[in-house]
């Protein structure tokens, strides 16, 4: 039998490549042998592109009968196959070895086979500060995102939160394929007009971390939340109502989501006890096609190296989920300030930077000579107004450590003794960014208190069991000259305040990841920023509750920072913009958030023809604060933001209803860039099913029909394109301006846009122009199309090189 077997492979050969045909002999050859070793197995993720049937089970059977091949059976494929995918697109995640998974990578079908990874998870005054209150109020077709369905993955939901209430919401829409899934501590009432589907995954993280123990209350296997992530993110993006919600008083308010009358589908992906498992993330965006959302939030990524735009599970899922109408927003990461650390970084998603808002948490430290210094704090305890001793970590160093080690607070650093009953002031250091370790160093020693001394942000990181006061560097100087001239320096603290108004923002968070983009330079990333720093939310109170003063308080809301935090800022937008205009592609969409500003400025243009001065409305608010100073990026040291800090500028909801000009695509546009990357014919073939032959040309990159063009390498001149579609009034005119980046000159051809009802779509050229001979670095510019009452503003970033550079070195 096992000849025959090899002799119809024989006959089979002049479809397939020898590799592909050697592959098959010898798995038949490994099939007739007995398992002698058990070799060790690892999760693979088998992506096959495109479905070949609109029939899931006959697509799920496909996946059954090629394994067969591999392991010897139909019953052993099953044993083997976690998941299958087979509603947006086809493939499965499987249990195999390593000598498996080489053979299964040459099958026909058969894209890619990639290791399963763990990747991990990146309110009251945020939307008020977007003004996405009066926007509702304004804009009835967007109805606050009645009519749009909100998928949020992430570690669940908790149903009990007062922010997913159901009064109010329309009944659940007939288009909805999705289900309430059970699990420990959740059931189908869990579900109502507001969470309309809830689905848990867990296959894949137990398959690389073992069984997991729910019975500690850590987890449950269920989609309840039990570590607030998911609960915070979803009540962000479309959370009803709360009166007077607060995090322990502070921030108190009306916390609501950007998009309240939007449904909720809830995907838990990411567990409590730490990841999220790229086969189950996979199965969730399967599940999410069929179920029918509009918006996908997936608030988690993996750092750099990044992986292809086919081996990486979110660029995967959200490539078929954009093919089918569904936006895809993305967190951009947390490895800021420093350059090319973004993530999802593919361009048919949106991708968040983090942005702060004008709320402080002042906190006020009086010194025994009864001056007072300002830090930042989020401490609600009550025994912070009391003197205690202060002493510098450097000088009470533990046995087995060192100065450099004391004087942050590194773990272990501290002497015990010396330390007990004290505020103990630390600096940061290079290896340590924030407090955590400092907070966790000064509990274990009983130190009363921290004074942290850091890089200027205003990301305030929460401290529930002793007050932890963030200080910039100046102050921490301060605090030592005065320790210095004391005989007995003694600190206060008085409990934290909230101050809205008073701080200039938005600024870009010192934590949000940077561009450009690793694996695709021409692409901008990120796309826009959106409030991402202190933002108040729902919280699971299933999660470590609050010790406050040796008392455990569960938490309903908490203050959080991240990208994960932004990320659902721009899924409420969405969802008000998929309300308002349901015909709009996910590139549409994107494109109305990235182009579009804020508050107006007046400029002046004098006629020589007429004589009259014209006055016309420019909107750039997106790259300027509320006192119309340029953004500014925390880092160290701060500086002026620019594209790769937060894309397209900081969201402005109320204009991107109405863009005037929009940048569409579709999944065509797509594979020509994806095929300009240098991906090969059969795989782009298989992702489509639809025979590609690829052009090997680069110059497709530039030409994308992004709302940004970025050069990474202009030599000397080049011209790129753009179409741009009239969404606005049907008869337009659009005049081009230009702001060049510096060093180079811009032409705009032609330079006037004119719609009518038969013409809704015009393409125009964009010539660069180098005026520099020696290898330049990023600069930034913008393109204006402005009708004089809706701009368009597309971002330029231009870097300069120099033909025959590396042969002058």
């Amino acid at each position: 039998m096992l000849v025959v077997g090899v002799v119809k492979e024989f006959l089979m050969a002049s479809l397939w490549s020898p590799g592909i045909f050697l592959a098959h002999v010898l798995a038949l050859l490994l099939k007739a042998l007995p398992p002698v070793i058990l070799a060790e197995t690892n999760v693979y993720i088998v992506y096959m592109g495109d479905k070949l049937h609109d029939e899931p089970e006959l697509v799920r059977e496909s996946h059954h009968e090629l394994l067969a091949d591999i392991v010897g059976s139909k019953e052993a494929a099953k044993e083997s196959i976690l998941y299958s995918y087979k509603h947006g697109f086809s493939g499965f995640a499987a249990v195999l070895t390593k000598s498996q998974e080489k053979l299964i990578a040459d099958f026909p079908g058969v894209v890619g086979v990639v290791r399963n990874r763990i990747i991990s998870s990146h309110t009251t005054r945020s939307w008020d500060f977007l003004q996405v209150p009066q926007l509702v109020d304004r804009i009835s077709t967007g109805h606050s995102g009645a009519g749009a369905i909100i998928g949020v993955m992430d570690t669940g939901i908790w149903p009990e939160s007062k922010s997913f209430r159901d009064e109010g919401m329309a009944e659940v829409p007939s288009r909805w394929r999705g289900i309430c899934q059970e699990g420990e501590g959740f059931n189908r009432s869990h579900c109502n007009r507001k969470i309309i589907g809830a689905r848990w995954y867990i296959k894949g993280y137990e398959a690389e971390f073992g069984k997991l123990n729910a019975s500690d209350g850590d987890e449950f296997l269920s989609p309840r939340d039990a570590g607030g992530h998911g609960t915070h993110t979803s009540s962000t993006a479309t959370g009803g109502l709360v009166e007077n919600a607060s995090f322990m008083g502070l921030a108190r308010g009306l916390a609501r989501g950007g998009a309240p009358s939007a449904w909720l589908a809830v995907y838990k992906v990411c567990w409590a006890t730490g990841g999220c498992a790229e086969a189950d993330v996979l199965a969730a965006f399967d599940d999410a096609i069929f179920d029918g959302v509009d918006v996908l939030s997936v608030s988690l990524g993996s750092a750099p190296p990044l992986a292809t735009y086919v081996e990486d599970a979110v660029a995967i899922g959200s490539f078929y989920a954009v093919a089918k109408g569904i936006s895809v927003v993305c967190s951009a990461g947390n490895s800021g300030p420093y350059p090319q650390t973004i993530t999802n970084t593919a361009p048919w998603v949106v991708t968040v930077a983090a942005s702060t808002i004008d709320r402080a948490f002042p906190t006020i430290i009086t010194l025994g000579n009864n001056q007072t210094i300002v830090g930042q704090a989020l401490y609600t305890g009550k025994n912070g107004d009391t003197f205690h001793p202060i002493v510098y970590g450097e000088e009470i160093v533990a046995d087995d450590s060192d100065e450099d080690s004391a004087r942050s607070c590194d773990s272990g650093s501290l002497n015990a003794t010396l330390a007990r009953g004290k505020v103990i002031l630390c600096f940061e250091s290079r290896s340590q960014r924030s407090n955590t370790i400092a907070r966790r160093t000064v509990l274990d020693v009983k130190g009363v208190g921290l004074i942290f001394a850091q890089s200027p942000t205003k990301d305030v990181t929460l401290s529930l069991d002793i007050p932890c006061i963030q200080v910039d560097f100046a102050i921490g100087t301060y605090l030592l000259t005065y320790m210095e001239s004391s005989r007995n320096p003694v600190v206060k603290f008085s409990f934290t305040k909230t101050v809205v108004g008073q701080q200039i923002s938005p600024e870009v968070a010192f934590f949000s990841s940077r561009g450009p983009s690793s694996i695709s330079a021409t692409v901008l990333k990120p796309d826009i920023a959106a409030p991402g720093v202190n933002i108040l939310a729902s919280w699971s109170p299933a999660s470590s509750p609050a010790i406050i003063d040796n008392e455990a308080r569960p938490l309903d809301f908490k203050i959080e920072s991240g990208t994960s935090m932004s990320c659902p800022h721009i899924s409420g937008v969405v969802a008000l913009l998929k309300a308002a205009h349901p015909k709009w592609s996910p590139a549409a969409i994107k494109s109305a958030l990235i182009t579009t500003g804020k508050k107006p400025y007046t400029y002046c243009q004098f006629s020589l023809d007429t004589g009259y001065i014209n006055v016309s409305l420019s909107y750039t608010a997106s790259i300027e604060d509320e006192y119309g100073q340029k953004t500014v990026a925390e880092g160290a040291p701060h500086k002026q933001a620019d594209p790769f800090d937060y894309g397209g500028g900081h969201v402005d909801p109320d204009r991107a209803m109405h863009p005037g000009l929009v940048f569409d695509m579709d999944t065509s546009d797509y594979i020509r860039f994806l095929c300009a990357l240098g991906y090969n014919n059969s795989a782009i073939s298989l992702m489509t099913r639809t025979r590609t032959r690829c052009k090997k040309s680069t110059t497709f990159l530039v030409n994308l029909n992004l709302p940004s063009i970025t050069i990474p390498e202009l030599k000397q001149n080049l011209t790129v394109s753009r179409t741009v579609t009239n969404v606005g009034p049907i008869t337009s005119i659009y005049v081009a301006r230009v702001l060049a980046p510096a060093g180079t000159r811009v032409t705009v051809e032609p330079s006037v846009l004119s719609f009518d009802s038969t013409r809704k779509k015009i393409k125009f050229k964009v010539t660069f122009c180098s005026m520099l001979r020696i290898q330049g670095r990023y600069s930034f510019g913008n393109l204006f199309l402005e009708d004089g009452f809706h701009v368009v503003r597309i971002p330029l970033i231009v870097r300069t090189v120099i033909d025959d550079f590396y042969a002058q070195i």
